[in-house]
């Protein structure tokens, strides 16, 4: 019984091999057959998308009588079947357009000559279905315009972004046709979010494209926004008042004579800060007679100083005359 098993086994074993061997020499003459196919030459219809490039420096690009070419190739089977899992883009070089009343323009001998150069050695461009091709292009106008940033900064409490947020450049020029250009007065940039900031930064972003600048350029599409962060701190100060204003032979006093100030700034600026540095002022012509108040104001800020407040806002006056 066990013998009979092992024969059936071994027949079973050898069907097997020859189907794989079959399976074999089947696939070697597929591919024979397939590479004898693809070194056949073939003429193949091929859909090219074309680009164009090098416009001469006086002139803005604005578009062509067609973007893509269809062509009529010949080649080997492997060079068309690889063709096919590439990007298919022909360049059209402006350098050297034709010009006359009816516009800018290639003739098809001119792109013709292009493309055929283009086209891989081993293929033989037979046929292009594209006429004249006509070239629109505008004459280069120049204008500088101011840049907007678009910024959210947040410092961190108890810390201030010092002076003017820096912008470089900031101004960048527009290239394009001038009646484009002219509706254009400032180029914005993208919208910057920064929170939480507790130390100096500088920061890149691209500029936003008009709309209305279809055939325009500019002359960089990014720029920096920079600025400087410090830690303020806080201080109190008692300040006199000082009265301006005060008709000819008239004396006022006020009540009180002098009010606390709240000043915010950098930690070395404090350290040097007194109350005759702070410029507290009231002016007798803003005076309320009904209520014999005046007015308080700081007439400007002292130097390293961003912000002051005033704990008290107005001061009863009264007047003494000889």
């Amino acid at each position: 019984m066990k013998t009979d098993n092992m024969v059936k086994d071994h027949k079973r074993s050898n069907n097997k091999r020859k189907i794989n061997i079959f399976l074999i020499f089947l696939l070697c003459s597929f591919l024979a057959w397939l590479v004898s196919k693809l070194s056949e030459s073939y003429t193949s219809t091929v859909s090219f998308n074309l680009t164009y490039v090098n416009a001469p420096d006086t002139l803005v690009f604005a578009g062509a009588s067609f973007n893509e070419i269809d062509a009529r190739l010949e080649a080997n089977g492997f060079q068309l079947l690889r063709n096919n899992f590439y990007e298919k883009e022909l360049k059209i070089d402006l350098s050297n357009l034709r010009n006359d009343q009816e516009g800018y323009y290639l003739t098809r001998t001119d792109y013709r000559k292009q493309l055929e150069k283009q086209v891989s050695g081993t293929m033989n461009l037979l046929e292009l279905n594209g006429d004249t091709l006509f070239i629109k292009l505008y004459s280069i106008s120049e204008k500088e315009v101011g840049i907007v940033p678009s910024v959210n900064l947040s410092p961190a409490q108890n810390y201030i972004i010092d002076g003017e947020i820096e912008v470089e450049p900031s101004v960048v020029t527009i290239k394009g046709p001038r009646d484009e250009i002219n509706r254009i007065s400032s180029i914005s940039t993208e919208e910057i979010i920064r929170e939480q900031l507790t130390d100096n930064f500088s920061i890149h972003t691209e500029l936003i494209m008009p709309e209305e600048l279809k055939n325009s350029v500019l002359s960089q599409n990014s720029i920096r926004i920079s600025g400087k962060v410090y830690r303020f701190s806080e201080k109190v100060l008692e300040v006199p008042i000082v009265v301006i204003n005060i008709p000819e032979g008239t004396e006022i006093s006020t009540f009180p004579s002098s009010v606390s100030v709240l000043c915010k700034a950098k930690v070395d600026a404090l350290k040097e800060l007194v109350a005759a540095d702070i410029p507290l002022i009231a002016d007798f012509r803003e005076r309320n007679m009904a209520e014999s108040l005046l007015n308080l104001k700081i007439a400007e800020l002292p130097e390293g100083v961003y912000d002051i407040q005033l704990l008290k806002t107005e001061v009863e006056f009264i007047l003494k005359r000889p």
